[in-house]
């Protein structure tokens, strides 16, 4: 059996589905092709087969159907790690008591995805090439303008020698009618014959045998200007996604033996340590090895405000940085940074078909040939039944021809799928195709991961208790000991010391206990800091001392108590806390009427006073299969489940769930799983992902109405004789843009 290859093609030209439906019903019919999936909003084709297929010659076909077609190859990256980083650090003996606290329950990594850099193999013009100038200087721009040209001077012909006008008004009909035929004709060998190109074609001739030349020159005029129109419209959707590429910078300044050099951003290796000055773009994706500053992020992730960022913090390509100076080790090559990531998983979810537009694919298969037989009927049967004049009635039949075209209505899906999708990306809200983001808006039962979904992900001081030192003081010993270690423990006591401005002293002889804690010499003065257990074997703590010290277990906090000298000086609690924005995206979505609930493999005390504090129902203590067990609980209650999660634990129930989100920062196995993905890790955009599937589908039911009701408007009209040929193309072109116009309405941030 041969192994199947993939060739990935840019196509210019593509204005609708029609489009679309002509390249795929083409090229599928080419020997040894297995299949094609083409997206109008992308202008892409992907080609899968089993090697023998000549694909010079697909490109000619597609060519030949009036296409511009450029094969492009990705510069892949090496294999990305597959590795999830264990956050269990070996800290000896440094038992901050309650280690049934889970705090490695998300494991970071970077979601690895194909690349979107791509690189022109070959080209392959006609009459649609498009160009990045203004739409005059396109192909199509410039047979538009020359067919009103020809019109224009047509009517003056006309009016000066009235006996050549009909030949004059056929010439200029000739003009754009020769192309569009051209096109009529490839299409039907290429098995379309229903294509609107073919229809274009009949209904002009058959004008100028009815002798309404005039008419027929100018229904053609107006048939390229609706196309024109409809590029127009269509590339507006298409450089909204790849305007991102556009915010990585092209250069980068990258350190090497204490020198800074300039080499451009697309050349850079991963390990490279590059210098990012203030005011300037990030050229690719790393962690800051020193400096620190306001990075605004708003760019990739939708973030309004600018974040704070310093050592061992993650940045984006293509985001801003503020005021300082940075040094960034890069951790993605730029065919696989954030932004090329993006831009490849829209592009790829614009190819999936969501079953709305499956079942319009399939309906206009059906609906055109009708439309044929209903204006052959309307033309032969009123002057053969009911001796009606040929001419009129050939007439009406030929302006049903235009009015029946499906374009408008097969466009109305994709249309909307593709704005709705660039729209979600450029607020970190990705997703994996039409049929996704059509599942979200049914969406009545959320399951949501606690640790680094509902939770930050790493503990933070909450409590400095002082039982005989300040506050201050007992931070700043701490922080002595603890200088040096990457426990997550360590690093919150660390970073409170630094937030509250302490200076921290030196510590001699630090040294681990094993399963008790640390201890060291601190301004000359013995130091301990570790479990309560372990400081109560040293000095009796009062009863008052353990009530305290209980309570805040209580709350699901890690508690750790500090002894200076044979004195208990007090203790510092630390806890997983909630993101910022989580009680207010639970909120959201329990106003819209969305089950939610916790699934964490956490222990119940900690889980629920989390839970507790964000009004969410717990289930705790849980395996990976229980939570795959719990999504399939509820959707046997006949919900319909988004399961959300970070951890490579929640990979079985993302599987599971009718949609899986994972968060930005969770690991390879996560986002590969998941149907979804928000960069952010913001709460909120859960609710906001599928107020988007709302809204889009809202927009779908307008396009498809707009389509249908002006069809169906025209065609009474029609028929009663109101409206003729000019109309009729006014209608069908007319609506493909109203539609195409409606669904850009997406891009525009939900007020």
């Amino acid at each position: 059996m041969s192994e199947t290859v993939e060739k990935r093609y840019r196509v210019d030209g593509m204005d609708c589905a029609g489009c679309a439906t002509k390249i795929d019903t083409a090229v599928r019919r080419m020997p040894g092709v297995e299949d094609v999936l083409v997206s109008v909003t992308a202008g892409t084709m992907t080609v899968r087969h089993d090697g023998s297929s000549d694909l010079v010659a697909i490109e000619r076909r597609v060519a030949g159907l009036g296409y511009s077609v450029m094969q492009v190859t990705s510069r892949t990256p090496a294999a990305p790690s597959r590795q999830v980083h264990d956050h269990h650090h070996d800290h000896e003996g440094h038992d901050h008591a309650n280690h049934d606290h889970d705090l490695d329950e998300a494991s970071h990594g970077a979601a690895a995805a194909p690349p979107a850099s791509d690189t022109v193999e070959g080209l392959h013009g006609h009459d649609n090439t498009t160009t990045n100038g203004p739409w005059w200087q396109s192909k199509k721009g410039r047979l538009t303008i020359l067919s009103g040209v020809a019109l224009v001077t047509a009517y003056a012909i006309g009016h000066l020698v009235p006996a050549i006008a009909p030949y004059a008004f056929v010439a200029a009909m000739l003009v754009g009618l020769v192309p569009i035929a051209r096109r009529a004709v490839m299409a039907a060998f290429a098995g379309t014959p229903f294509s609107i190109e073919m229809l274009m074609t009949i209904a002009a001739v058959g004008a100028v045998i009815i002798h309404a030349g005039e008419e027929a020159a100018t229904v053609v005029f107006l048939f390229l200007v609706g196309e024109l129109l409809e590029g127009v419209a269509a590339g507006k959707a298409r450089q909204s996604i790849q305007s991102l590429t556009k915010l990585v910078p092209k250069s980068a300044l990258v350190e090497e033996d204490g020198k800074t050099r300039e080499v451009p951003a697309e050349n850079l290796a991963v390990g490279a340590t590059i210098l990012v000055r203030p005011g300037d773009r990030i050229s690719a994706d790393g962690t800051i090895l020193s400096g620190e500053s306001a990075i605004d992020e708003a760019p990739v992730t939708g973030e309004s405000t600018p974040v704070r960022k310093g050592e061992g913090d993650v940045v984006f390509a293509g985001t801003v940085n503020g005021d300082a100076a940075l040094r960034v080790k890069v951790t993605a090559a730029a065919a696989d940074n954030t932004i090329a990531r993006v831009v490849r998983l829209v592009e790829e979810a614009q190819e999936s078909k969501a079953p709305t537009e499956r079942f319009i694919d399939r309906f206009s298969r059906y609906y055109t040939p009708g439309v044929v037989v209903v204006a052959a009927l309307v033309a032969i049967l009123p002057p053969l039944l009911a001796g009606g004049a040929w001419n009129e009635w050939i007439y009406k039949g030929l302006a049903i021809l235009l009015i029946g075209c499906p374009c408008a209505l097969v466009i109305s899906t994709p249309a909307a799928i593709a704005a709705s999708l660039s729209s979600g990306a450029r607020r970190g809200l990705l997703l994996k195709g039409g049929a996704v983001l059509e599942t979200l808006g049914k969406i009545n039962a959320v399951a949501l991961d606690k640790t680094g979904t509902l939770t930050e992900g790493k503990p933070k001081v909450t409590d400095v208790i002082g039982f005989e030192s300040t506050q201050a003081d007992i931070l700043k010993y701490a922080a002595a000991l603890e200088t040096g270690s990457s426990h997550p423990l360590a690093l919150a006591i660390l970073a409170r010391a630094a937030t509250d401005n302490v200076v921290v002293p030196a510590a001699t002889d630090a040294k681990a206990l094993g399963g008790k804690g640390v201890s060291g010499t601190v301004e000359g003065l013995p130091i301990f800091l570790g479990s309560p257990k372990a400081a109560h074997e040293r000095i009796p703590l009062s009863a008052e001392q353990t009530a305290r010290i209980t309570g805040l277990n209580d709350e699901g906090k890690t508690v750790s108590v500090l002894l200076v000298g044979e004195t208990l000086a007090g203790a510092i609690a630390m806890r997983d806390e909630p993101r910022d924005d989580a009680k207010a995206g639970l909120k959201a979505l329990t106003d819209s009427g969305v089950k939610i609930v916790m699934l964490t493999g956490d222990n119940s005390r900690t889980a629920n006073a989390i839970g507790q504090q964000l009004g969410i129902e717990v289930r705790a203590e849980l395996m990976p299969e229980d939570k795959q067990r719990i999504v399939g609980e509820l959707q046997s209650q006949g919900l319909t489940v988004a399961k959300v999660g970070d951890g490579i634990n929640d990979a079985p129930a993302l599987a599971a769930a009718d949609v899986g989100i994972a968060m930005g920062g969770g690991t390879d196995v996560a986002l590969e799983t998941a149907d979804a993905a928000i960069l952010h890790g913001r709460v909120g955009d859960v609710a906001a992902m599928i107020a988007l599937s709302k809204r889009t589908m809202r927009n779908i039911a307008e396009n498809i109405t707009i389509a249908l009701g002006l069809k169906a408007v025209f065609l009474v009209t029609t028929i009663a004789g109101i409206t003729g040929l000019w109309p009729a193309i006014l209608a069908d072109t007319g609506a493909t843009v109203l539609v195409t116009i409606n669904a850009l309405r997406l891009l525009r941030p939900a007020r």
